[in-house]
């Protein structure tokens, strides 16, 4: 059975990757119009992720247009029902309450971050309600037994991964490692310190600190006094405190080292624009880049930047893909019914715009890999891995 999944998954994701719009039989005209398919979600359209849950939200809105364009799903048409949940936990509970037991979704979307999603996700075990996660990775959403929470993000702890055994590869030896309090970025600084170990590098710096109490000024000049004994440094950061910290180290400094990796700014363009472009050589860790020679990817910019008139950040993927996701295990199912949705998304393989899914027992992606972009000449480059890699990852940093 799991075969056959993963076969009719694999035709789903190639038909995800076109818009052609298939003739349909007309009803009779008097025929009752089929009841829409609703997908419940929250995102951020306020508060301090505003810009990941609008774009979110944007990919999602761009997969309801898709999907119906190609004729529906299960010959009814799709409608996302949305709500800004203000960056706000209580009211992500409040309103995935609303979704589930007034609204009558069918089908359940998780909002951007995991702090907005541990909670989002408890609303679902408690009705026992599926719900395939989007922008969202701490290890903690698939570490409480729950059987009805599916991610599609590559779980923090692995995040750097790949940039540290970029870093040992060309002989590092020494990494500072500095990361924001909160679950993700302490998943990400976990992971950091097993590879560390595994590929014998040694840490020089190990510091948290408080992104809403922070002084800035105290965290640069400390990683300032450091930089001599680090051939590396990586940072478990969220995009204002990213520049925050750029910034802190002043004008026209930056730090000396060979290599300087951080996770979410980078990957955004407005990390460029509001440090004035003096990035040249940072390394960002990402799930998706439009650049990636991957199915789906180029389609998808080309048709994104004609609405919106600019490139999709890796947050709108991710929104289209969860609505990938999650159509490949209704159409597996034949059924939006709770139990069978749920048995699709535990044991189908599937390829979505953003890349693999597949999940353990948990609901813990185990298919998906980060990548790492490099800024080079104000562009963000697709460096690794090697065999979609557009530019060769600069080391040491130029």
């Amino acid at each position: 059975m799991k075969l056959i999944n993963t076969l009719a998954a694999l035709v789903l994701s190639l038909a995800a990757t076109t818009q052609p719009i298939h003739a349909q039989q007309m009803p009779p005209q008097n025929a009752t119009p089929p009841e829409p398919i609703l997908v419940g979600t929250t995102q951020s359209l306020s508060g301090r992720f505003a810009r990941e849950g609008t774009q979110q939200l944007e990919g999602l809105l761009m997969w309801m247009n898709d999907i119906n364009a190609r004729g529906e799903l299960l010959g009814r048409p799709v409608e996302l029902v949305h709500y800004d949940d203000h960056s706000d936990v209580d009211r992500v509970e409040e309103l995935y309450e609303k979704l589930i037991t007034e609204r009558k979704v069918d089908l359940l979307i998780g909002p951007y971050s995991s702090e907005l999603t541990l909670r989002a996700t408890e609303v679902a075990e408690r009705h026992n309600f599926p719900i395939v996660t989007a922008g969202a990775s701490a290890d903690k959403i698939w570490s409480r037994g729950f059987r009805n929470t599916f991610g599609i993000d590559v779980p923090s702890s692995n995040y750097m991964d790949l940039a540290v055994e970029e870093a040992a590869t060309r002989g590092a030896k020494t990494v500072a490692l500095f990361y924001a309090d909160g679950e993700f970025a302490q998943d990400v600084a976990r992971g950091v310190r097993r590879e560390a170990r595994k590929h014998g590098l040694r840490l020089v710096m190990d510091r948290e600190y408080t992104v809403d109490k922070m002084d800035f000024k105290v965290l640069g000049q400390e990683l300032l006094d450091i930089e001599s004994q680090a051939d590396v440094v990586l940072g478990a950061t969220y995009l204002d405190d990213s520049i925050n910290i750029a910034k802190a180290l002043g004008t026209g400094k930056r730090l000396e080292v060979d290599m300087v990796a951080l996770t979410v700014g980078p990957a955004l363009r407005d990390f460029s624009d509001r440090l004035d472009g003096n990035i040249n050589g940072v390394v960002g860790v990402v799930q998706w880049l439009r650049t990636v020679r991957l199915p789906g990817a180029q389609d998808f910019s080309y048709r994104y930047r004609k609405m919106h008139g600019n490139n999709p950040a890796v947050y709108a993927a991710i929104g289209y893909s969860a609505g990938q996701v999650t159509e490949a295990a209704v159409r597996l199912a034949g059924s939006t019914e709770n139990d069978a949705v749920r048995e699709q998304l535990g044991s189908m393989r599937f390829r979505s715009l953003m890349g693999h899914y597949q999940v353990d027992e948990t609901g813990r992606q185990v298919a998906k890999k980060n990548y790492l972009l490099q800024w080079q000449d104000g562009r963000r480059r697709l460096v690794s891995p090697e065999n979609i890699a557009e530019r060769e990852l600069i080391y040491p940093r130029p």
